[in-house]
């Protein structure tokens, strides 16, 4: 493959003529397959740790949006100083929290997803959070709990070393690692699903920028990353759930 052909492809994938060329009849959504869940199940018996509900934390993200939107940078450098659990759920609430529940199986959250699919878990390398154990964890949306995953030893090493080196990710109060599960999208959207899973993870990483400033934190996205590295700290498949995305979040200096 020349590299004119290669940029051509990849050019490709950026554009929506995708959708003229898939059969959508053939989704599985159109032949009347069972959607898969918006949330990854867990084992009952894995530690829960019940955030504080939004509703409650009106001291948290009082910040006007314009202010937001003019402070709003990306961060490499944090203080020593933790994220209170408060701090942590308004966060979690802002980029994947749910609104309402519907009957369908849908939720409408506090980002916009295509088709209402919401096809990212949201993982956490949690180093420095006020009554959290270091570890790996995932949010838990529909109940708005965290659930504890595993215990990683030198995690602030292992983390660097999958984010190539950056290392200010092991130096942040929590990483954001976001990853897809990708039969979410396709099963409505077939070959089509794979762009508007890229979009959608714009979305919330946008939120969680601006969420940051209103609690007088910083993050910075990151893009680069090392593929099976991340996917093996997460102890997933790399298939049908890998890492697209991650955010290190800590208070600013």
């Amino acid at each position: 493959m020349t590299n004119k052909t290669a940029l051509e492809e990849s050019r490709f994938f950026l554009k929506d003529t995708i959708r003229q060329r898939v059969d959508f009849s053939l989704t599985d959504q159109n032949r009347r397959i069972p959607p898969p869940p918006i949330e990854k199940p867990y084992a009952p018996e894995k530690k829960q740790i019940e955030l504080p509900k939004i509703e409650t934390l009106n001291n948290i993200g009082r910040i006007d949006l314009r202010t937001a939107i003019m402070r709003r940078q990306s961060c490499r450098t944090y203080s020593d100083s933790p994220l209170t659990l408060e701090e942590l759920s308004f966060l979690l609430w802002a980029t994947q929290g749910v609104k309402l529940k519907l009957d369908s199986g849908h939720a409408l959250r506090t980002v916009p997803s295509a088709g209402c699919r919401h096809a990212f878990e949201t993982y956490l390398c949690v180093l420095n959070v006020t009554g959290l154990e270091k570890g790996i964890y995932r949010y838990l949306p529909l109940e708005h709990h965290l659930i504890f995953e595993f215990e990683v030893e030198n995690l602030e090493r292992k983390m660097t070393k999958a984010a190539f080196g950056q290392s200010f990710t092991g130096e942040a109060a929590v990483t954001f690692i976001w990853t897809t599960i990708p039969y979410r999208m396709e099963w409505r959207y077939g070959l089509a699903a794979h762009k508007v899973i890229a979009l959608d993870a714009g979305h919330l990483c946008q939120n969680l920028y601006l969420a940051c400033e209103a609690i007088d934190a910083g993050t910075c996205a990151i893009a680069a990353y090392d593929q099976i590295a991340m996917d093996n700290l997460l102890k997933i498949d790399g298939e049908d759930e890998f890492t697209i995305y991650l955010a290190p979040v800590g208070k600013k200096q």
